[in-house]
């Protein structure tokens, strides 16, 4: 295993019935690095980061940690490692306050005689200071999750990931649903991941979004990975039509090593 790398996956292939969803993909993720996981539609990016959590068990390949043979059972037993995935829905209940969300079954708690109880005040107090470092105004560790907006709840979610331990977060399209400015706002926090040590996967459909924050691109066409660059070394344009077919792989790279 590369000793710079936090994940390490070799030769991960998953089926579903006839359709072959991963085929011999190979995937890491460096400490502190954002990847980019982009592809279009049936591309097999979900998959992969179902089978990272634990979501789905892959057919046959190998997956590391932390230079640890790994296979999750479970998501909750990849989080235990140290693995957050945030979905596209954030998993955040509308009608509880925001420290509710942020210890949802992880509830803090304090001793009366020989009854727990909920520690509601050091909820709120922890609460309070992370609303104010993601930049949220609106720091009311009571108020509603559902008035706040789109791009403050996709920061919530990052947030309490990341302030339960997580070394490595998974984002499955952050900004599919968010206006220009929460997307800024979305992205701006993955920057703020990664100077935290916090390594990263971005799975996106919008190829600027990915750009403007990733370290390395990597790019899936049909369960296959066909792309594996660093950032800096393609445009956005370049990684689209190779998405679209408009380009070869091995086109867009020879055009790296002419430059």
């Amino acid at each position: 295993m590369s000793s710079q790398a936090l994940l390490e996956m070799r030769g991960i292939t998953k089926r579903f019935g006839p359709v072959v969803a991963l085929d011999g993909v190979d995937f890491k993720v460096g400490r502190g690095e954002v990847v980019g996981l982009v592809g279009d539609n049936g591309a097999g990016k979900s998959t992969l980061a179902k089978i990272i959590v634990g979501y789905h068990q892959p057919d046959s390949g190998e997956m590391y940690f932390e230079g640890r043979r790994a296979r999750f059972k479970s998501p909750a037993e990849a989080r235990r490692a140290g693995i957050e995935i945030v979905y596209q829905d954030m998993a955040l209940v509308p009608y509880l306050s925001v420290y509710r969300n942020l210890f949802l079954n992880r509830e803090l708690t304090r001793r009366i005689g020989p009854f727990k109880v909920l520690d509601r005040a050091r909820m709120k107090s922890l609460t309070a200071k992370l609303l104010e470092e993601i930049g949220i105004k609106r720091r009311d560790p009571d108020i509603q999750v559902g008035v706040l907006s789109g791009g403050e709840r996709q920061s919530i979610a990052i947030a309490r990931a990341v302030y339960f331990g997580a070394k490595l977060v998974i984002l499955d399209e952050p900004t599919s649903a968010l206006s220009i400015k929460e997307s800024e706002k979305v992205l701006e926090y993955v920057s703020h991941l990664k100077s935290r040590g916090i390594s990263s996967i971005l799975i996106s459909h919008n190829i600027y979004h990915v750009y403007s924050v990733a370290d390395r691109i990597v790019v899936l066409d049909r369960g296959r990975k066909v792309m594996d660059v660093e950032r800096k070394l393609v445009d956005p344009e370049d990684i689209i039509d190779v998405i679209a077919h408009r380009k070869e792989p091995e086109e867009v790279l020879e055009g790296i090593g002419r430059k």
